[in-house]
C-alpha cells in the first residue's frame, strides 16, 4: 500500500472533503505507481464504505467500533494509528477540515512522524515531492519537504483537489479491527461546534453570492438576497460586513472565516484583499462586480464586470428570472 486516505463523514453522509481527499490520494498513488486505499471510521457505516468503494481504489478499510460511534480525537487517533502501523502506507492523506485539524497532530505525535498541513498542492522534483502551503495569511507560499522515514502525513486545503476528479471504479470493502477501549476516550463528545445559532457551512455550498463594502449600507442587503434567491445560492461576506454586524460572523469568508470552493462565486462590491482571496480562490468560476477596475478581485475573477452593482445586479436578477421562465 502506497497511499492511505482518511474519508470523513458527517450526519450519515460522506463529505465533499472525503472525495477531495480521495482525488488527492489517487494522484499521489500515480506518482508512486501503486495503489491507494481509503479508511473510514465509525459505527454502522457499511453503507458509506460501499459508496466510497465506487472509486478507483485498492480497497476500502472499514473500522467499526462502538467507541467510534461519535467522533473524538482520542478514538480517531488511536484507531488510525493501529491501521497505519498494520498497513504501513507511505503517505496518509487528509482534507484540512476542522475535524482533521483536531486529531491529526495528535496522530502524528503518536506515530512520531511529521505532518504537513493545509497544502495547496505539490510538485515533483526528481524523486522528491515538494508540498506547497500558504504562510502569512496567504501573502507568500512555502515549499516543504518531508525528511525521515514514512509514513508521511499531509492534509490539503479545500478544493486543492476536486471531487469531480475522482476516478470511478469498483473496490472491495475489508473490515479491520481496532482495539479502542472506552478507557482510551478521555473526552466526552458534545454538539458539533457552531459559531452562531443559525450557522451555515458555506464550504458545502455550490453557489455563493458574497458581498463587500460596496453594498454601502445594511438595508441594501435586500438586493443581495434577491440575487441569491434567483441563483439558489448561499450568502457570504467579506470581513468588514461581518465586523459591522450587517451579517452574522458565520457568513464570513477569508483567512479568518470560512474557506469555500463553490462552482460559482459571485463577488459583489468586494475589493479582493489577499485575506479574502485565501478563503475563496478555490472557486471554480468567479464573477466579480465592482466599479473599481483596479480592484484585486479582478486578478482572479473568471468574469469581471466594471460597473455599479446597484445597476448591474437588478438587471442580472431579471435576466436570470427570464432564463428560468423560458
Amino acid at each position: 500500500m502506497s497511499v492511505l486516505v482518511f474519508a470523513e463523514h458527517q450526519d450519515g453522509k460522506l463529505t465533499r472533503a472525503a472525495w477531495e481527499a480521495v482525488a488527492a490520494g489517487q494522484q499521489l498513488a500515480r506518482e508512486e505507481d501503486d495503489a491507494v486505499w481509503a479508511v473510514i471510521l465509525g459505527r454502522d457505516i457499511s453503507a458509506l464504505a460501499n459508496q466510497l468503494a465506487q472509486a478507483e481504489l485498492g480497497g476500502v478499510l472499514l473500522a467499526e467500533s462502538p467507541t467510534l460511534a461519535e467522533y473524538t480525537p482520542d478514538g480517531y487517533a488511536a484507531a488510525l494509528q493501529q491501521v497505519i502501523e498494520e498497513r504501513q502506507p507511505r503517505w496518509v492523506v487528509f482534507s484540512h477540515t476542522y475535524q482533521v485539524r483536531d486529531f491529526a497532530p495528535k496522530l502524528a505525535a503518536a506515530l512520531n512522524r511529521g505532518l504537513i498541513s493545509d497544502c495547496l498542492g505539490y510538485r515533483k522534483e526528481g524523486s522528491s515531492l515538494i508540498f506547497i502551503r500558504q504562510v502569512f495569511q496567504g501573502k507568500f507560499t512555502a515549499d516543504v519537504e518531508f525528511t525521515g522515514d514514512p509514513p508521511y502525513l499531509v492534509s490539503f486545503q479545500a478544493a486543492a483537489f476536486r471531487q469531480d476528479a475522482v476516478a470511478p471504479g469498483q473496490a472491495s470493502v475489508t473490515a479491520v479491527s481496532t482495539n479502542v477501549t472506552p478507557e482510551t476516550i478521555r473526552t466526552k463528545p458534545g454538539p458539533r461546534f457552531r459559531e452562531a445559532r443559525q450557522a451555515v457551512d458555506l464550504s458545502q455550498a455550490e453557489i455563493i453570492v458574497a458581498v463587500g463594502r460596496g453594498i454601502k449600507a445594511p438595508e441594501n442587503l435586500e438586493l443581495v438576497k434577491r440575487l441569491a434567491e434567483a441563483l439558489g445560492a448561499e450568502i457570504g461576506a467579506s470581513r468588514p460586513i461581518c465586523d459591522s454586524g450587517w451579517l452574522p460572523m458565520d457568513r464570513q469568508i477569508g483567512s479568518s472565516g470560512q474557506t469555500v470552493a463553490p462552482k460559482l462565486y459571485v463577488a459583489l462590491g468586494i475589493s479582493g484583499a489577499i485575506q479574502h482571496q485565501v478563503g475563496m480562490k478555490g472557486s471554480r468560476t468567479v464573477l466579480a462586480i465592482n466599479k473599481d477596475r483596479e480592484a484585486p478581485i479582478f486578478e482572479i475573477a473568471t468574469y469581471g464586470v466594471v460597473g455599479d452593482l446597484f445597476e448591474v445586479v437588478p438587471a442580472l436578477v431579471e435576466e436570470i428570472k427570464k432564463a428560468k421562465s423560458g
